[in-house]
Formats: C-alpha cells, structure tokens, sequence
C-alpha cells in the first residue's frame, strides 16, 4: 500500500490538522463542546439549497431575507422536524422495533 494513506493514518493526521486550527484560532474543547451543544439545543428550523441554515434566533439571515424580497414564502425553507424518540420505534403497524436491530430499508 505504498503511496495510499489507510483510514488510521489519515484519522490521526485530520486530528492534528484540527488540533492546530484549534490552537491557531483559540478555540478550547470548551468552547467547542458549548458550540456543540447549542447547536443541539436550538436545531436549524430553516435552509436553503446551498446548506445555509438559521434557527430562528437573531435577525433574519441575509439568504433568508433576500428570499423574502425575490417574494418567496420562508415556510418553503422550513426544515421538517425528526419524529419523537419514542415514537421513532414504534412501525407503521404498530409493533415496536428494537434499535439496536436496525434495518437501513425497514420502516416505520
């Protein structure tokens, strides 16, 4: 495999690459875990087709408002919420399924 980095080396490599970002623009495990666990707490509830999001805090994005003068409706941009947790085990016949078995075509 002379010449191709297999998937640890390049694990390690993407770890030190982030590590100095990190340290070059100040940023603590902190402050990224706080980061984190914001963006957890408070999900994007709109976003375009270029992956610009905004979760309704704040003013308006600039996309978002462009959208709105070029006369388009913001719900169009509405992200559909996940179902419940407890409701994501339960199929559409009403029997339950076990997670830890989860099948990538079964439905629920």
């Amino acid at each position: 495999m002379k010449g191709r980095i297999v998937d640890g080396e390049a694990r390690d490599r993407l770890i030190i690459w982030i590590r100095r970002r990190m340290e070059e623009f100040g940023i603590t495990i902190q402050a990224l875990a706080d980061s984190i666990q914001h963006d957890l707490d408070h999900p994007p509830l709109y976003r375009d087709a270029r992956g610009n999001e905004w979760n309704g805090l704040g003013d308006h994005p600039h996309w978002l408002r462009a959208a709105q003068n070029a006369g388009v409706d913001p719900e169009f941009f509405r992200v559909e919420q996940p179902p419940a947790r407890e409701s994501a085990n339960v199929r559409v016949d009403g029997t339950r399924r076990d997670p830890r078995q989860l099948d990538l075509f079964d439905r629920l």
